[in-house]
């Protein structure tokens, strides 16, 4: 995890504790589910923060005869369980909530002002706190690629997790006061059954995407097409080198990439040569490809 995307977990972890406390209160007061919903929400990323936190201090161990390759993967592991939490503990339950809530539907405890004040609240302090670090930070990741493409191929998870967690807090807000305006205006309470049904999809889209994303990066995925790319040109790039057959590479951390190489050298080199060749090999691929921390490279015959 960079140095930035631990800021940016701390930061939406005091963000989201916060906010939970608040939701609490205005819950226990109002009686609203759609408050409720968010309440748990907000546990919910509160926990994923500390996940996030783990998998970072957990990827930073050095490597061991266990484990030669260090933990890095931890990282990845630990998102995927955010993505596994939100969904147990955030869609579920907000999921069965509002189903409860519009097959049972009951009057408010309290006035609409009180809940819709304690959501603007908690929007104005999760928006600017937590999602517009995260989107800012984002932004510069992206470099002119899409939206999509930025997400499958960014490797720091963390800022990954946040964005779509704030994303996710910020929308279920507006979700929620809509029920909440909605059943006031309407007369018809089973609205705030039905945003907090809304709150939980929500919830529950996000935890596949990511656990789908997180699922590439745990069982070995490749570096990125212009980092291979990086690698091929490096390699041949060393005059000593006559081909390049075969380029397999896999993300070990977001910091880092296994990097192994099938490649013919000219005949007529001797073995010093072709060991210079080699460490010249490696030196041009971390000079282009700086996360390229491990490379192992095979000769092959040109016989």
């Amino acid at each position: 995890m960079a140095t930035g995307s631990k800021k940016l977990v701390l930061l939406a972890l005091t963000a989201n504790v916060g906010i939970a406390i608040i939701k609490a209160i205005a819950f226990a007061i109002s009686g609203s589910s759609a408050m409720l919903a968010e309440s748990f929400h907000s546990v919910a990323d509160s926990t994923n923060q500390l996940f996030l936190l783990r998998g970072e201090a957990a990827s930073r161990l050095a490597p061991n005869a266990r484990h030669p390759f260090g933990r890095g993967k931890e990282a990845y592991f630990w998102s995927f369980m955010v993505a596994v939490f939100l969904f147990v503990g955030g869609a579920i339950f907000a999921l069965i909530e509002g189903y409860r809530r519009v097959v049972n539907p009951h009057e408010s405890e309290a006035g609409i002002l009180f809940s819709l004040v304690v959501l603007g609240v908690a929007a104005i302090f999760e928006s600017m706190v937590a999602f517009r670090p995260a989107l800012k930070d984002f932004n510069k990741a992206r470099a002119g690629r899409s939206l999509v493409t930025t997400i499958r191929e960014s490797t720091d998870t963390s800022l990954i997790v946040v964005l779509f967690e704030d994303s996710a807090a910020v929308l279920g807000l507006f979700i929620a006061a809509t029920g909440l305006i909605l059943a006031d205006v309407t007369g018809w309470v089973q609205w705030d059954g039905i945003a907090s049904i809304l709150i939980g999809l929500l919830l529950a889209s996000v935890a596949w995407v990511l656990a789908f994303e997180m699922k590439g990066l745990l069982i070995g995925e490749s570096a990125t097409r212009r980092e291979r790319s990086l690698i091929r040109a490096a390699t041949l790039g060393v005059p000593a080198v006559s081909n390049v057959s075969r380029v397999l590479t896999m993300q070990l951390s977001p910091n880092e990439i296994l990097v192994n190489m099938d490649v013919e050298l000219d005949r007529e080199l001797s073995v010093e040569a072709a060991e210079r060749a080699i460490d010249d090999i490696e030196a041009r691929i971390r000079e282009l490809v700086p996360t390229a921390t491990r490379i192992f490279v095979e000769l092959e015959s040109t016989e």
